[in-house]
Parts: C-alpha cells; structure tokens; sequence
C-alpha cells in the first residue's frame, strides 16, 4: 500500500470545508490541492498551509497528481466530475445526490466497467449514525420479527437558510443546476435508509409540489411505497417543517423502533436517540415497555471516510454507499415525480 495518498477537494462550501476537516485526521491522506470558484470561500481559512494549491475549476484540479477525490460541488457537475477523475484513474468520493437526474449516471456506469480496481462511494452518511447502526442490527436479528410498515419524515422550514439571491447556497432554487428541491437535497437520506433497513421499494402513489416557496424545485414530497414482501412505508420530505425534524419509525411484528433527532452541524434537529418498543399484542393493551437511548456525539463522518479509506487500503469491495445503492436509490427518488410533477424531474 501507499504510504500517502495525494487527496483533492472539488468544492469547498460548507461541506467541503467540513471533510477537509475530517480527511486531516487520517494519516495516509494528504490534501494537496482545493478548488473553488468563489475564491472568497478560502479567505482566512487557517488550516490551509503553504502546500495546498487552490484552483477555480475542478479541470484545473485534475490535472493534479492526485489519487483520490472529494467531490463537494453543485448536483449539476457531480455527475461529470465523477466521470472524468474515475477516466484519469482517480479513486472518487461524491457527495450525494449521485446526479442532476438518472440518465447522468449512464457513463459512470460504462467507466466503471473499465476501471474495475477504482473506488467509488456516495456520501450517504446517515448509514454511519449510531442509531441507524442500532436499528439496523436489531432489523438483522429478527428479535421483533418481520418488518410490517415504516414511516418516514425529514423536514426544515426552509428551501435555504438564506432567501439572498446572491447568497452560494442559492443555487439550490434552480432546477438547471440542482436537479431537484427539498427531496433530491434532502429526502433522499431518507430514501436511501428506507431501502437500508427494508429492501427494494416500488412506488404505489405520490404526490410533489411547491406551493410554499414557489421556486422550480419541489418543496414537499409524499409517497405511499411497497416492497415485494409487502412492507408498507410513508415518506414525507419538507421544507415547510417548521420545526425541523427527523423522525423515522419501524413496525415489526412483535415490537417497534423510533429513530427521533438527528446529530448535525446545525444541531437543529434535536437530541438523536432511538427508543425500542418490546410489544406482547395479546397483553400489552397499548402500553408496552420501552428503552430509549441517546447518543451525544455524531462520529458519522470520521467513520465514512474510514469505510472508504479501508476499501482502497485493502481493496476490498464498497457496500455502503457504492454505485448500485446510489443508483437505486436516485431511481427511486425520481419515481416520486411520476405521479403529477413530472415537470419538476425530467429525464
């Protein structure tokens, strides 16, 4: 193995910035080169050293010595940019949504079948919240039985924290650039941890507006899904949640689970915990006994980037967040829109 890894950041918002930060705890990654093209967002940033060059454009980046890149950038260039550092032989990191639409996955797919040994992973970092992990290891066990039904509702009070036009966060309004609103940004964590814990869905019924802020993006989505083993979910993605709010809940057979809160950089979401119900139908009368546990600190992102810096250390095959999982889960996403706004997804 490498002793070092030469690391390139494309886009450095918020969350690129928040990746340098955890990338700097791994030995074996190096930064050598960022880019952006709001030069201001490099301004007074004192963890850059003398060493790391800082470019406009992601095409100037590439032509690094890089082995391995983050990719932070708007949904419109995701797709791109993947392709084009998994063509140069560059192990690849994107953020989620995968792509802009579908159909921009197709030449990921054709590369990867020529650059077998490259590592690809998708940023879906709910999966590595330790009240996921529970759920999922208590789902794995079968104690409660089979899953019955799940709901689900991921929702903020706004489109963007800034309505200012002229704000970088913008972006997200115009369909052109980001694909989709509240859903594509943020519904598609729950999308994805839905088809986690309870397999392959199909959509039965949805329904997609933007009837509060009016921008080309969708504002709330709802939809009715079923999975061939007939478990029921209910999703709800908002941006009129006025109280923000992360609330996932499983039906078994013998018991339940609420995942309620979520750990994140705005801390808005409330206490992240999870409380187990042990049900007895037959004597329980409604009122059956509960565990809740709490978890105080979000290692979601510095377990992420291990996963993949241990499949690239090993080579060993990426299943958490790999292609297949964020194509399925981008597939499902656009099949919210089917039903009446198929203006606001086109293919």
């Amino acid at each position: 193995m490498k002793k070092f890894f030469n690391v390139g950041i494309a886009g450095y918002g918020i969350v690129g910035k928040r990746r340098h930060n955890t990338i700097k705890k791994f030995k074996h990654f190096n930064v050598i080169a960022l880019c952006d093209n709001n030069y201001s967002t490099f301004d007074n940033i004192k963890e850059l050293n003398k060493n790391i060059k800082i470019f406009k454009t992601y095409k100037q980046l590439l032509n690094e010595n890089i082995d391995i890149l983050f990719i932070c950038l708007p949904n419109n260039l995701a797709a791109e940019v993947t392709y084009q550092a998994l063509k140069r032989k560059i192990h690849v990191f994107c953020e989620k949504p995968p792509a802009k639409k579908p159909s921009e996955l197709n030449k990921i797919s054709n590369i990867l079948k020529l650059r077998k040994k490259l590592k690809l992973m998708y940023g879906f970092n709910h999966r590595y919240h330790k009240s996921i992990i529970e759920a999922k290891r208590i789902i794995d066990s079968k104690q409660f039985g089979k899953i019955i039904n799940i709901k689900g509702t991921y929702g903020k009070s706004q489109m963007i924290s800034f309505n200012d036009k002229n704000h970088p966060s913008f972006w997200r309004t115009k369909r052109k650039i980001s694909g989709g609103g509240v859903l594509l940004d943020q519904g598609i964590h729950m999308v994805d941890l839905i088809r986690y814990l309870g397999g392959e869905f199909e959509v039965m019924a949805s329904h997609v507006s933007n009837s509060m802020w009016n921008y080309d993006v969708e504002d709330n989505a709802y939809a009715l899904l079923k999975t061939k083993d007939n478990i029921i979910a209910f999703v709800n993605s908002s941006a009129t949640q006025w109280k923000h709010r992360f609330y996932l809940e499983i039906n078994f057979e013998l018991g339940n689970i609420e995942l309620v809160g979520i750990l994140s950089g705005t801390k808005s979401y409330g206490r992240e915990k999870i409380i187990i119900t042990k049900a007895n139908p037959k004597n329980d009368r409604g009122n059956p006994h509960q565990k809740t546990k709490f978890y105080r600190k979000d290692n979601s992102w510095t377990e992420e980037i291990k996963y993949f810096f241990e499949a690239i250390r090993n080579n060993s095959k990426i299943k958490q967040g790999n292609f297949n999982e964020a194509q399925k889960t981008l597939n499902l996403v656009f099949l919210f829109s089917l039903q009446k706004y198929s203006n606001f997804f086109p293919s």
